[in-house]
């Protein structure tokens, strides 16, 4: 950040200098010209030709250099086939004069013709009343102050630039290193919380830093509550897992006669609950990417097909908003409505009507069928892990457990009701929407 500041600050300094440089150097330039065409007008208003037709001035002028020999200040005018009348200042030189380029405005130009002094040269052609010749007026001065000036303009603008530009990079380096030093608070604390002296950054910080450690301790909050999910459904699965291994070793130790019905029975129930604490798992894994977003026609579509295809009686009509999205990953959504489809085309009458709803900041889904539904008594049972109302169709016992179970993960909500159009069950699950 310091480097590039100083290459901008740099860069547009030296332009501004450069057009600051040219600005006042054309000023001073066009001022010390202005002086010297005023001259030329003062000197040709008071010319006249005398009585031998030569070229005279009425009156003198003003400027006392004019006098001095070599004094760095000279005027002459010239005509062709005549000699030449020069200042005083010139003394026993002579400007020199090229007739064929005759202007009748005046003409500027710089010349080295005398050595060691440029001259800054101002010239006019004028034809005098009584005088056929077109006489060459020409004052000439000596650049030298012109020079000093510049050359002075210019030390004092890179020097005020430079002390400028200084200036400049130190802030920008002074407000960049201040600027980021929260950041280094920040450095530490981490530091501090890896060490395991502190849990959170507690250091208050600029309000411009803070935003940054909210958000930093809310997902160091979110980590610890997915890490304390995961222990304690470890907890579970090994509490859970614990009673059918006991069972099993203890006939197994007895070497019971009925050891292989045992050991088949206990590892049903022992596949239940890793099948369930899996599910869950991958869900809770997947909860914390602000990006997830899923169609919910889409996976609708996608049941569809995957239960035509296992109950090819039964019938599933769809309806309601077809551009909704919900803020879960596709995987869980497909595994959640797969279950409530698949039960209520497994357990009803051979009609599924599913409806999507926008309700706001959460997407209805109610799936209806037209089987015998639920008892009001047996409604929040069924949510428990392994139990089945109808055991005499094959399953698990875990679909409706582990879709609350993952809609609870995604803040969303289930719940049952009785179907007043089908007669059947009535599940209505709520969703998160996704904008």
């Amino acid at each position: 950040m310091i480097i590039i500041a100083a290459g901008w600050i740099t860069l547009l300094l030296i332009a501004g200098g450069l057009a600051l440089d040219r600005v006042l150097v054309n000023a001073v330039s066009d001022n010390f010209d202005d002086q010297m065409e005023y001259v030329l007008t003062a000197m040709i208003a008071s010319a006249e030709i005398g009585p031998d037709g030569e070229v005279r001035l009425n009156r003198p002028l003003g400027d006392q250099r004019f006098l001095e020999p070599n004094s760095g200040l000279y005027w002459q005018i010239s005509g062709k086939g005549k000699m030449p009348f020069p200042s005083r200042s010139l003394w026993d030189r002579t400007l020199r004069v090229d007739f064929s380029h005759a202007d009748s405005v005046p003409h500027f130009r710089s010349s080295s013709e005398f050595a060691g002094e440029p001259l800054r040269i101002v010239e006019r052609a004028i034809v005098l009343p009584d005088s056929e010749t077109r006489w060459i007026f020409i004052v000439a001065q000596s650049r030298e102050s012109l020079d000093a000036q510049i050359t002075e303009l210019r030390t004092v603008l890179a020097t005020a630039f430079a002390v400028l530009a200084f200036g400049l990079i130190i802030m920008a380096a002074l407000q960049t290193f201040y600027g980021l030093w929260p950041l280094r608070d920040v450095r530490r604390e981490i530091a501090a919380m890896r060490s395991g002296k502190q849990h959170r950054i507690q250091e208050a910080l600029p309000d411009e830093v803070m935003p940054m450690v909210n958000e930093l301790n809310a997902l160091l909050d979110h980590n610890e509550k997915q890490a304390e999910e995961a222990r304690r459904h470890a907890g579970n699965l090994a509490h859970a897992l614990k009673t059918p291994l006991t069972v099993i070793m203890n006939s197994a130790t007895a070497q019971a006669p009925d050891l292989a019905e045992t050991v088949i029975r206990e590892a049903t129930t022992m596949r239940r609950q890793v099948d369930h604490h899996l599910a869950r798992a991958r869900a809770v894994g997947r909860r914390g990417h602000s990006h997830s977003r899923a169609e919910v026609w889409q996976s609708l579509e996608s049941v569809e097909r995957a239960v035509g295809r296992l109950y090819r009686h039964v019938r599933l009509d769809m309806a309601g908003d077809k551009e909704v999205a919900v803020r879960v990953e596709r995987q869980d959504l497909d595994e959640m409505i797969g279950n409530l489809v698949e039960n209520a085309a497994k357990y009803g009458g051979g009609s599924v009507f599913v409806t999507v709803e926008d309700q706001g900041d959460m997407v209805g889904i109610i799936i209806e069928d037209d089987g015998r539904g639920i008892p009001q008594k047996d409604r929040a049972r069924i949510f428990d892990r392994g139990v089945r109302l109808d055991s005499g169709k094959p399953g698990t016992g875990l679909g409706m457990a582990i879709v609350r179970d993952v809609a609870e993960i995604y803040n969303g909500t289930i719940e049952l009701d009785e179907s007043e159009d089908m007669g059947g069950l009535l599940v209505r699950l709520k969703l998160p929407k996704a904008l």
